[in-house]
């Protein structure tokens, strides 16, 4: 383990979750992949266990801890090979609850985000649309002041935890002549009249509810604003650097783990009297994918670490998601070939790894959508600046 970023603490913590894992979560995983489902106890068994409240403050139930026990979580869900699970607790944690964190006020957070860090509700957050997906300046969702309430209009897709969640932080159009200038972000209460969600049918995430979701009228109290009016563009653009952080760990990690297991495999497997780790074009082949691992990996601790530190990121998480997520797509299809027939049968985990890993070029901004974004920073000079 590299002691630069992990201490005693951070490993123990890192035993003690694999554990966590290994006896409550793997038992259920091949249920949740075939039903969508992911049973309500699990979550409160998070809770209970502070893994829902890593890096939230204390006074809210959570542990205020550095971000490297952030990284030890989303490293440990990859290791149990359902990305689907691993989603729904990560856009939960680091994608609903981080805007009730940093925007929410006293009264939100006790209502939605005490709660969230128990387990006992959860979120989901609501940005992508079906005309856009990447494109969050050009949403169509409104979100119309009418004295004591704002009435929301419009659909969102693609949505992690979009079924079965409690609340959802949805971004929508205040004034939308002003644009990107214009945007807002709520909190709302899945049993408000008007909300229905339509449940995705997906390649992989099979574990996960993921929904297009739509709004008809749907009246926010004020109150259920988080942070100022029109200021919702700036607040996304500055967590989008953790989010897109995550998804770069999240590859980095199932890369390692599809590169343990086919080296696993490999050792045991002969062919022609060797062993399929002897054969010159397999090992060389393998240490080109280790390679490129552990670079992504290495460069991902290091944003971590410049995010812990508080620093301004978004660049450089642009870079890890887009970078980590192709390198494990192509990690992975190799580590599948590794496996040969073996690697196409569902009993092995190289199947689903294959399908789970082919959203992170997708999901959180495509990659396409992210080379537009750097290109703006580092040839059209463009500064993003943090939201005040």
């Amino acid at each position: 383990m590299n002691n630069m970023y992990f201490t005693e603490e951070h490993n123990l913590f890192r035993e003690s979750l694999a554990d966590f894992l290994q006896k409550e979560v793997v038992p259920h995983i091949d249920k949740w992949e075939e039903t969508g489902t992911i049973d309500k106890f699990i979550w409160k068994k998070f809770g209970d266990m502070g893994f829902l409240g890593i890096n939230y403050p204390e006074a809210y139930g959570g542990l205020n801890l550095d971000l490297f026990y952030t990284v030890i979580l989303q490293e440990e869900l990859q290791k149990i090979n359902s990305g689907g699970f691993a989603a729904a607790i990560w856009a939960h944690v680091y994608l609903a609850m981080t805007h009730l964190n940093a925007e929410g006020d006293e009264t939100i957070k006790q209502n939605y985000l005490v709660p969230s860090i128990a387990g006992e509700k959860i979120g989901c957050l609501c940005i992508s649309e079906p005309s856009g997906g990447s494109d969050v300046a050009g949403m169509l969702t409104t979100a119309v002041k009418k004295e004591d309430h704002y009435l929301l209009n419009g659909s969102k897709t693609f949505i992690t935890n979009g079924v079965y969640s409690d609340y959802l932080v949805v971004a929508a159009k205040t004034k939308p002549e002003l644009g990107n200038k214009g945007m807002s972000i709520f909190v709302v209460d899945r049993d408000t009249a008007g909300i229905t969600a339509t449940k995705l049918n997906k390649l992989g995430w099979r574990a996960s509810d993921t929904a297009e979701i739509a709004f008809d009228n749907v009246k926010i109290p004020i109150t259920n604003i988080l942070g100022e009016e029109n200021q919702g563009f700036a607040y996304i653009m500055q967590h989008f650097a953790l989010e897109r952080l995550v998804m770069g760990i999240n590859a980095h990690a199932r890369a390692e783990f599809a590169l343990n297991y086919a080296l696993n495999y490999m050792s045991e497997r002969t062919a022609f009297g060797n062993q399929l780790n002897k054969y010159q074009a397999l090992r060389h082949k393998f240490v080109d994918l280790y390679a490129d691992m552990e670079i992504c990996k290495q460069y991902n601790y290091t944003v971590a670490n410049r995010l812990n530190n508080k620093e301004y990121v978004v660049k450089e998480a642009t870079i890890s998601k887009l970078k980590s997520t192709k390198m494990a797509d192509e990690v992975i299809y190799e580590c599948l070939q590794f496996l040969g027939g073996y690697g196409y049968m569902e009993d092995y985990p190289m199947a689903r790894l294959l399908r789970d890993s082919r959203l992170g070029p997708i999901g959180g901004g495509t990659s396409e959508i992210l080379r537009e974004i750097i290109a703006k920073m580092v040839i059209d000079k463009k500064a993003y600046k943090p939201a005040t």
